[in-house]
């Protein structure tokens, strides 16, 4: 039985672990070939020498998405190994800390070059590649770009001010992508994350005395999600499945946007 994804082509970032790994591995599984990218150099390789000797389809390139370098040589690369751009998944979403009242300007424009500028450039040169692709050919699937965001968008966080605010700007970068990309047959959605387990997490994790037990509580299923379970909902909307769904944010996160940030969950 033919997987999910077979005959299509992913760049997913952010592949070197959490979130963006999990995805890479799940397409793979899938049937995709996979051009998997991070800036730690180590961390990718190792975990595309794993996906290969696993049997699956993939290839790598290290770059700094934050540079329009990186990005141009990025896609140059993709063009070069995949047969086209079938789907996009920006997951190299990156939380910055700060109080809006004593954060700096350098910080700021920190937290908006790897949560906004990136995503809106390399979604904008992919995107380029995804309607040249389909335009002389008639049997090419439908594409999708998929985003990993976060509640942070919706629920603020005083400390994750400048993170908050890219997420937000984020989310409204998927809608606005979509309207304009829908007639040339390419989708953009994202996924919002709640307490799961991204790199970032399991640092804040072991850092943060009592923010697991903040956390559970917080979240109406009473635990914290897996980076797998965040993966399935980006197969979902990167897949056929999800043909007629554009400009949607799908959240993952234990029912905390569904719960009454007054109320407390029974657990």
């Amino acid at each position: 039985m033919a997987g999910l994804l077979e005959g299509r082509s992913a760049i997913v970032t952010g592949a070197g672990g959490g979130v963006g790994l999990a995805i890479a591995r799940r397409f793979a599984e899938e049937g995709a070939t996979i051009l998997l990218t991070d800036r730690d150099e180590d961390a990718l390789d190792a975990e595309a020498d794993a996906l290969l000797e696993s049997g699956a389809k993939v290839h790598r390139w290290c770059c700094n998405l934050r540079e329009k370098l990186g990005i141009a040589n990025l896609i140059a690369s993709a063009t070069d190994r995949l047969e086209r751009i079938d789907i996009l998944v920006n997951a190299n979403l990156t939380p910055v800390r700060g109080d809006a009242m004593a954060v700096d300007v350098e910080t700021f424009d920190s937290a908006w070059a790897a949560n906004v500028r990136s995503v809106f450039l390399l979604s904008q040169a992919a995107a380029r590649r995804m309607i040249e692709a389909r335009a002389g050919a008639a049997d090419a699937p439908g594409a999708a770009i998929v985003n990993i965001s976060s509640i942070a968008a919706q629920r603020t966080t005083p400390q994750l001010f400048p993170y908050s605010v890219a997420c937000a700007a984020l989310e409204q970068l998927t809608r606005s992508m979509a309207v304009s990309l829908a007639p040339s047959g390419v989708r953009v959605n994202a996924v919002a994350l709640g307490a799961v387990m991204t790199r970032a997490m399991v640092v804040a994790l072991r850092e943060t005395e009592g923010l697991r037990e903040a956390l559970v509580r917080a979240t109406p299923m009473g635990r914290i999600g897996e980076a797998d379970e965040a993966a399935e909902a980006a197969l979902y909307l990167a897949s056929p499945r999800a043909s007629f769904i554009t400009g949607q944010i799908l959240a993952v996160d234990g029912g905390r946007m569904a719960l009454d940030p007054l109320a407390t969950p029974q657990q």
